[in-house]
């Protein structure tokens, strides 16, 4: 069951975790009153100072404005420490309230879409928007309203000064603006030239051994150099504008705030103000400024902020969150192909075409066929990794659809052609991370791949790290511990993708004992094959060409059917089972 379409008019997910920090924002914005109110204490304080201290030379009065600046200040800094410190905890609490939606958009966009760009900038994203929220960018949000009240005390102190104040206002808005205008491509621009090198990086780090043994390096390199190239330019394109719009910024700020100086002196010797106006309307002007060129020097924050809500926005409303369906029965019976046909994400081609077959409890399905005749894509879809455009697979009679993912991998057991371990211990693959994970069904597992000896025998037995895709172990290892990932807890339905690609004797010896271990237990095991090893175990067999079933049926009579079609034909059936490990 999945969850309905986002309406238009319906919040994002990012808008309402935001939303539940309402109450939090209303305080930060009481507090930033509060603060920008504060912030009036140095203009106040140099006016008292040069139009009652001076003139009356009293220290008692100088005292009690100096105690009264030094609480007011004190308060100040209190209510700014304490709103950075809240509006960090904001940003925390939307990390913790979407960080477990993003990775799991991260795991679930490329079924959809396919392995296209850069895999983790949804993390990304979500880093970009909390650190904006962290930093020093809302408060300048926050205080740009109290500009206008600011711009009303000048004008209150003498309509030169507002005006004077004004304009420089109206100056820093404009630079503001262009900010925007100058560099919102830009941005956008360098997060694609960024993907693209990552992706690249990413690429070239999975395939080092490949790369170095037939000394593609360097060539490979010049790719990313020239990706890496675009990226930097891209970058000091947007930092340039925004550093030069900066810089303009502040020194317009330092000429206001002399100006306003200038206009003062100007009032005071035509007697049309006070001394202390000169130092006030300086101050005052120069804070009634201050958030606008705040928020230019956070401009680029802001701006890869609000590209991150929008692209996190756009991935949670293509990948709504999943409610879980009600739990069924663990499947114990059949499993149903019906008219089945796919096409990969991110494809428009079909790989598979009105594919249809049915197995029952202890049957055993071997699919041979030529590279490229859907194989890999069939198994995919069997374990409900890809979703069929048409038709449909079902368990018992129940649809795929039917149950969540997590309740579905309990009886499913997948060997994928490339195998990959998760850093951990060889007990934590097997028992695939389970939080209180049972020694006995790891064991198990084990024992019904054959592996139990060949890890006792390791360094440190079940407790020994893998590494980083298994690193730590050979390919041959690796795939006997992942067919007793697959194997473990008893699934009903066991996929192995040629499961043999990597073994020795000795290994098909175990992955033929380890087929009829679950065929005696009442499970289905569909094998995906190119070596003849692989489907010792099977009764039944599935010929696949260009997408479509040629023959289904009992293992001996397929055979006989391809022999007798491919007579004639140089080595007609060793050519399915030579072709190595390649991708179907």
């Amino acid at each position: 069951m999945r969850q309905p379409p986002r309406k238009p008019n319906q919040r994002s997910e990012l808008a309402e975790a935001l939303s539940a920090c309402r109450g939090t924002f209303i305080a930060v914005g009481l507090m930033s009153g509060m603060s920008n109110i504060l912030q009036l204490t140095g203009a106040f304080f140099m006016l008292e100072i040069y139009d009652r201290v001076l003139p009356s030379r009293s220290v008692p009065t100088l005292v009690g404005l100096v105690i009264l600046a030094a609480g007011l200040f004190t308060a100040l800094g209190l209510l700014d420490m304490i709103r950075g410190r809240i509006l960090v905890r904001i940003g925390g609490k939307l990390d913790e309230a979407l960080s477990a939606r993003v990775y799991e958009t991260i795991v679930r966009l490329p079924l959809k879409a396919g392995n296209r760009g850069d895999s983790l900038q949804p993390l990304r994203d979500l880093d970009s928007v909390r650190s904006f929220l962290s930093g020093t960018g809302p408060g300048a949000l926050f205080d740009l309203p109290w500009i206008p009240i600011y711009l009303v005390i000048c004008f209150m102190f003498h309509p030169y000064i507002g005006l004077a104040a004004l304009f420089g206002a109206l100056v820093l808005a404009a630079l503001t603006w262009l900010t925007e205008s100058m560099t919102r491509d830009k941005t956008r621009e360098a997060t694609s030239f960024a993907t693209t090198r990552n992706s690249l990086a990413e690429a070239s780090r999975r395939n080092a051994e490949v790369l170095t043994a037939m000394g593609m390096t360097g060539r490979i390199a010049a790719l990313w150099s020239e990706a890496n190239a675009k990226y930097q330019a891209s970058q000091r394109d947007t930092t340039d504008v925004a550093g030069g719009i900066g810089s303009i910024s502040k020194v317009l700020r330092m000429m206001l705030q002399s100006g306003v100086l200038a206009v003062g002196a100007y009032l005071v010797i035509y007697q049309m103000a006070t001394p202390g106006i000169i130092i006030a309307g300086s101050i005052l002007s120069a804070r009634a400024l201050a958030p606008v060129d705040l928020a230019i020097a956070n401009w680029r924050g802001f701006v890869g902020a609000r590209q991150g809500w929008k692209r996190l926005t756009d991935l949670l409303t293509l990948l709504p969150s999943q409610l879980a369906p009600m739990a069924l029965r663990p499947p114990v019976k059949s499993l149903a192909v019906e008219n089945v046909g796919v096409v990969p994400p991110g494809s428009e081609k079909v790989v598979i075409q009105d594919v249809s077959l049915s197995l029952q409890a202890g049957n055993g399905l071997g699919v041979i066929g030529p590279s490229g005749s859907g194989k890999s894509s069939l198994a995919r879809v069997l374990v409900n990794v890809w979703k069929p455009v048409r038709g449909r697979i079902r368990l018992d009679g129940a649809a795929l659809e039917q149950w969540s993912q997590e309740s579905l991998g309990k009886h499913v057991g997948y060997l994928p052609q490339d195998v990959e371990l998760l850093a951990g211990t060889v007990a934590q693959n097997i028992g695939r991370f389970s939080p209180q994970l049972d020694p006995n069904a790891v064991i198990a597992a084990a024992n019904a791949a054959g592996v139990h000896e060949l890890i006792v025998g390791l360094p440190e037995g079940y407790e020994t790290q893998v590494g980083e895709n298994g690193s730590a172990l050979s390919a041959g290892q690796a795939q006997r511990v992942a067919l007793a990932r697959a194997l473990f807890g008893d699934p009903f339905l066991v996929v192995l993708d040629e499961p043999n690609s990597n073994l020795d004797a000795e290994g098909d010896e175990a992955l033929s004992r380890a087929i009829l271990g679950v065929r005696a237990r009442g499970g289905i095991v569909v094998v995906i094959a190119h070596r003849p090893s692989a489907i010792a175990g099977v009764d039944l067999l599935l010929m696949m060409n260009q997408g479509r079933a040629q023959a289904f049926g009992p293992k001996d009579e397929v055979l006989a059917r391809v022999l007798q079609r491919d007579t004639g034909q140089a080595r007609p059936l060793r050519a399915v089972a030579d072709t190595g490990t390649a991708k179907s």
